[in-house]
């Protein structure tokens, strides 16, 4: 399947279960052992706030080759229905985008750059 096909939205979702596993399992090697700090501490990494900001920071710092790039504009551009909470429709917009960019590479297998990117992510 071409995934230029696929809907952007659905490399969302599939983009927020690999970067949710990314993140918990940093915050576990970091040796937080109750899941109330586990929790608290993921909002640092999982909130559509922080994930705006680490995408802005991507695209300021030119981290994102041309491809990467295009993914990121379609999926900020698409069509949600989604009413965000606790954050702006731009910062929810943004975080669709990083979502569907992780979606995207782990669509066409590209683990290694997902690990580049989360790498940023958990150094910022």
């Amino acid at each position: 399947m071409d995934v230029r096909c696929v809907n952007s939205l659905v490399l969302a979702y599939l983009g927020d279960a690999v970067y949710e596993e990314y993140i918990r399992i940093f915050l576990i090697n970091k040796g937080i052992n109750k899941v109330n700090d586990l929790q608290k501490e993921s909002i640092n990494y999982v909130s559509a706030r922080r994930q705006a900001y680490f995408l802005d920071n991507m695209l300021d710092l030119d981290f994102l080759d041309e491809d990467e790039i295009d993914v990121v504009k379609r999926a900020r551009n698409a069509k949600s229905h989604a009413n965000p909470k606790g954050c702006s429709v731009i910062e929810y917009k943004k975080a669709t985008a990083l979502e569907a960019l992780i979606g995207y590479l782990k669509f066409v297998d590209r683990e290694d750059r997902i690990d580049e990117i989360m790498k940023f992510i958990m150094e910022e």
